[in-house]
Order: C-alpha cells, then structure tokens, then sequence
C-alpha cells in the first residue's frame, strides 16, 4: 500500500475549471466510482493491478496492489465493495482489504478480461468482458443480479459506456470499436431488458466511445477515448456539449462531492510511444473538472442470499 497526498488546488487549467489528482500517472485507468458517504473516490490502473483510493477531504491517496486486474467496483453496504476483475466478481473488505470469491465470469478463457460497469437502480449490476488485445466480437456485457450472472448482450468487441437513466428504464452501453451508443429499455425494478438494443448514436470523427455516466438531467457524459474530451449527449442521442481534457485517452467519469458538482475523470497510456506521450504531458492522470452539470449519487450493488 502506498499513500500519497494532493492539494485540492493542484492544477492544470485552473481557468477551466480542470485540476489534477495527484501526479500519478496510470497505465490504464478506469472504473472511477465515488462514495458520497465518505467522500471517497476510486479508481483502477488495470494493467498494473492498482486500485485507487482518494479520500477527497483531506486530500490523501492511497494506492492499494491488487493480485489481479480489476477494472471497476460498487459498494455492497459501508464495509464491502465488489470488484470487477479478470477472473470474475470479487468482494473486498474496506476495513483489511480481503478478497472473496462471488462468482467467477469467462474463468476457462484466458483471452479476455473484465471491463467496465455501473449499477442500475434497482441494484443490478451491469459489467463487461471483453478481449485482451481487443480482438473482435469477443467482449459480453452482462447482469449481476441476486446472486446470479447472466449474459446479456454478446458479440461486442470493446463493450463501454454502460450506465442507465434516472428513473431505471433506460440502459445506455457502446461498442467502442463500432462507434456505436446503442439504448434498451429495461424493467425498472429489476435493471433487466424488455426488449432488443437500438442505436442511439453514431461516434464519428476523432476518439472512440468510452465509459460513461448519466448527471441529474439524464444527459449522458462520455468520455472520449483518443479525443481528449467528455461529451455530452441527451436521452435522444443529440450531441449538447463537448468539454475538453488535459489528456488525450480519457477513459471515465463519474460525478464526485458532496453537491456531485465535479466529474472526476481517468486516462490512460496505453498504446503510446515515447513520442507519443511526450506530446500528451498529462498522460494516464487523473482529474477532476467542472461540467456545469450535477450527478448523482452511485446505488449500491445486491447480493441477494450471499
């Protein structure tokens, strides 16, 4: 475990609203969830075996090794958090950060790992897999409900962006690789689908389509993977803002603070050479920029009988 600090002033475009979280960089980051309880943010570097947590307040961070990657988390009650990992769910203690086993996913295919994730509502948990080397068709996203895994939507090369709609009857995922941001209408007490996706939008241009997170309004914030900004689309797939971000692979967002006024939002190295990063001096950090817009809090995940 490794602890380090940062000045809630720390900044790299102050004028912007946009503020750096530390000066560690990630190889991949991903998964930020946020406890409004504990005003507590986190996140993972997943080719690292990292999971991040900051304690907002006081400005602290302490980085927590991990013996597998891990891609995203969700709180279960205020002493269990369950993990999204290469090799299927996992509890983790807050208080000693002991791992459980709760069901293993894709177990007997070494080609894939986890991805990402949100929890809808009703607390159903939405994850996915996808290929290690983001081979074609290979990703799934699936439901944790109740104990109980099941496949939802296979066939997706680089599943992203799953989160849902304020009232639950909407879910939102994309492929990455496609370009695609498709809805689905779902049973709102259960967090499951009623009927087939359709698109809801087309990713054209610069960057790709990457995790996602719905604000107060039902706007969908994504970021944009390659394009070194989060956009905004409404419930109808119009494109309503763009806001830039200090690095160019940014990975996901969630909203954070006791008023969720600031999106904390990841990024990544992977894939870039030297040449490459040292044109993109913000590389793999992490930052927490004002939107203009207001979320939510994050449900917490069921476990039905476990």
């Amino acid at each position: 475990m490794t602890i380090t600090s940062w000045h809630p002033l720390d900044s790299t475009r102050a004028a912007e609203g946009i503020a750096r979280l530390g000066a560690e960089r990630c190889h991949l980051g991903e998964g930020p969830s946020y406890d409004a309880s504990s005003d507590t943010a986190w996140w993972f570097d997943i080719i690292e075996r990292r999971l991040f947590e900051a304690r907002l307040g006081p400005g602290e961070i302490v980085i927590h090794p991990l013996p597998a990657m891990a891609s995203a988390l969700a709180y279960v009650d205020d002493r269990r958090q369950l993990l999204v990992t290469e090799h299927g769910l996992v509890l983790r203690d807050l208080a000693g950060g002991r791992l459980e086993r709760v069901a293993s996913v894709e177990a007997d295919n070494p080609a894939t790992r986890s991805n990402d994730a949100r929890v809808h509502p009703s607390g159903t948990l939405w994850f996915s897999t996808m290929g290690r080397n983001a081979e074609t068709g290979a990703g799934t996203v699936y439901a944790f409900r109740d104990g109980t895994v099941t496949p939802l939507f296979p066939g997706i090369s680089i599943p992203n962006a799953i989160c849902f709609s304020t009232d639950g009857m909407t879910g939102y995922f994309a492929d990455t690789a496609a370009g695609r941001l498709h809805r689905v209408r779902l049973d709102p007490g259960t967090g499951l689908p009623l009927e087939a996706p359709t698109l809801l939008h087309r990713h054209a241009g610069e960057g790709g389509l990457d995790g996602a997170v719905t604000d107060a309004g039902g706007l969908i914030w994504c970021a944009i993977w390659g394009g070194a900004r989060l956009n905004a689309y409404s419930p109808e797939g119009e494109l309503v803002r763009s806001v830039a971000t200090p690095a160019r692979q940014t990975s996901c967002p969630v909203f954070v603070g006791a008023a969720f006024d600031r999106v904390l939002v990841t990024s990544a190295w992977e894939g870039m050479d030297d040449a490459a990063r040292a044109a993109d001096p913000e590389h793999g950090r992490t930052f927490l920029v004002d939107v203009g817009a207001r979320g939510r809090t994050e449900p917490r995940v069921r476990l039905g009988g476990l």
